[in-house]
Order: structure tokens, then sequence, then C-alpha cells
């Protein structure tokens, strides 16, 4: 999915506006900059044809050093990354943290907002503090659950009703989750969500269950997109449906009365800002379709951004296309990065 959005973000700047630097990171955690064939494909990015660089975290020059032997010195400085990174080791705060050290100005949330973002414990508790509606929920370590697995069920069983979901905390993209109708199921969906992450998160699900979404874009005062609702083609909206079904159906603008759509824009501005968002996030709702009680399920702080993801859709349909979207978040990123730039970091400055 990053490859995808990557490679749509970059056909859609301007490139009178633009001078683009294809970067890309293997598997391996290699950065290359990359040729330009990049911008014809995810295949031609997935290839990774180019140089192998890396950016060193300090402020001196804010440049890429090439690192193949007879390469020649630093490329030309960078003026702001678009991080289109997903999951662990991109999208959750480990290279916000380098473009922090590096002083570059970046699109997205920061260090904070990123890492709380991805771990779905430590957001439920900040969600909570903040007094916002979300469904019951537990947290386990994985060697907890391997050591007393009776233990962990029976405390759940306690909390709530079957049916239950499973989820790694710290993940993306439906990845390791996994829907518990009965006891049966829940040894399989713990060791499932266990392969991906030390923490284990177990919340009730909700009744007649509609998904919904909302984009958010914006620093200290961000705005609110219209609401869209997800019709996934599975019994959720796992990572099937997300990318590999093209059954699942977007609804712009959800089917809800006013005051109910108005309430949940009002609670995806409240989020980002517990979180500490800047940029951009999509923020995902669950209701209940007979009650329509509002439960806020999650904040993404880099979602898909393919022209047909549901972030930059939403935004479409509140009247902003996708290559001013993309215009716009670049120039937040420049806002925070001066502002940022604005604090002393020490008595002697």
């Amino acid at each position: 999915m990053s490859l995808r959005s990557a490679q749509s973000i970059m056909q859609a700047m301007d490139k009178d506006k633009y001078e683009l630097v294809p970067i890309g990171v293997s598997k391996a955690g290699e950065w290359f900059r990359l040729d330009a064939g990049a911008l014809e494909g995810p295949a031609q990015i997935l290839a990774l044809q180019g140089e192998r660089v890396a950016l060193l975290p300090h402020p001196e020059d804010q440049s890429l050093v090439p690192l193949d032997n007879g390469a020649g010195g630093p490329h030309k400085p960078l003026d702001v990354v678009f991080p289109v990174l997903h999951g662990p080791l991109g999208e959750d705060g480990t290279v916000q943290g380098l473009l922090e050290l590096a002083d570059i100005a970046y699109v997205g949330s920061g260090v904070l907002g990123s890492a709380v973002g991805m771990d779905k414990a430590a957001m439920k508790a900040l969600f909570l503090q903040r007094r916002l509606n979300i469904t019951p929920y537990r947290v386990f370590l994985r060697k907890h659950w391997q050591k007393d697995a009776q233990a962990v069920q029976a405390e759940c069983e306690s909390a709530f009703a079957y049916p239950w979901f499973v989820k790694p905390a710290n993940l993306g993209s439906s990845v390791g989750i996994s829907k518990v109708h009965d006891a049966s199921e829940l040894g399989p969906a713990m060791d499932e969500a266990a392969r991906y992450d030390r923490k284990l998160v177990v919340e009730a699900a909700v009744a007649h269950v509609r998904e919904i979404e909302v984009s958010v874009m914006g620093n200290d005062e961000p705005l609110a997109s219209v609401v869209g609702e997800i019709l996934p083609s599975h019994e959720f909206y796992d990572y099937e449906s997300k990318y590999l079904d093209d059954a699942t159906r977007l609804i712009l603008p959800a089917d809800l009365p006013e005051s109910v759509a108005n309430r949940i824009r009002e609670i995806a501005v409240e989020a980002f800002l517990a979180l500490d968002c800047a940029g951009l996030a999509r923020v995902d709702f669950l209701i209940d379709g007979e009650t329509l009680e509002i439960f806020l399920s999650e904040v993404n702080t880099m979602p898909g951004f393919t022209t047909v993801s549901m972030y930059p859709k939403l935004w479409e349909a509140s009247g902003i296309p996708y290559p001013e979207l993309i215009d716009k978040l670049i120039e937040l990123a420049m806002e925070r990065h001066a502002e940022n730039r604005s604090n002393r970091r020490s008595l002697t400055e």
C-alpha cells in the first residue's frame, strides 16, 4: 500500500513547483535514492533501482549522503519529506524522530502523535482520559497469554460478552486481527496477534455495526471532512477487504442524521488533538446501526493515499481535489517545522 500511495502522490505533484526526490526503503531497512522510473509505478519503486543513501541525524545540511564506494558528495538539501510509510519503523515515530534530528520538515504527525497513533493500547488510554466513548477492552502481554491463557480468557469473559476482536497493539492495515465469536476461537486469534506484537488488545464488538471514517487535516486548528461509510465485503473490514477485494463499497457522504454526522466530525477533531497529531489523520468510528451510539475506534496518522483511498476521497467529497490536498499538507508541514524551530532548547540560547 505504501508503494501505491507514493506513486500516486508523486504523479499528482506539480513538477514545475516541486523537485521530487524519490526515496525507497527496502525490507532490510536500506534507503535508496530512486531513479526517475519510480514515478511509473509500484513495481519500479519496489525494484529499488538507485544509489544507496543515508540521512544523518544532525542538522548540518539536511542532505542525503551516498553510501556506495566512489559516490560523490551529498545531494542538495531536502526541504520537506512526505514519509508515505505504513506500519512499524515508518509510521510509529521512528522515521519522524530521525527527521527531527536532521531538522527537516515532514508531512504528518510528530514523534508523539505517530507513536501513540500506532499503539492501540496507548491510544485507547488517551481516549479514555479525554472521556471519548470507546468499546470495552483489555490489554495483555504476549508472555502473560502464553503463561496463563485461562486467566486471560476469564478476565475478558467477566468484562464483556462475545463476540470480541483480538488485535496486535502495534500494526496497521488490519493485519493480525481476528473476530472471536466464542471461546473456541480465542486461542487461535491470540496466537495470530502474538505473531506481530508483544502487546495484545481484546475489545468488545459493536452490535449492528456500521464502519465510519473521517479525514482530518491541520495542525493546532484542524478541520474534519465529510463523513464516509465503509461497507466491507467480509464480516469486518479486514486486510483482504481493504486491499484485495474490490467488492467493498464506500458511501460518500454516509447516510446519517446531520446531528450524528456533525458529532462524529467533532469527535474526530477531539481525537486528533488528544494524540497531538499534525498534518493529517484518518479517524475511524464504529456505530451501532440501531441506536446510533458512536464509538471512537482509532486514529491512523498516515492513511492510505492513493487516488481511491478513503482519506483523499473524503476530502475530494469535501471540495478539495487530490493535487490541492497534497499542496496543503506540504504547507502544513512547513508551518509546523517553522513553529518548532522557534522553540528554545536550552537556557543559553
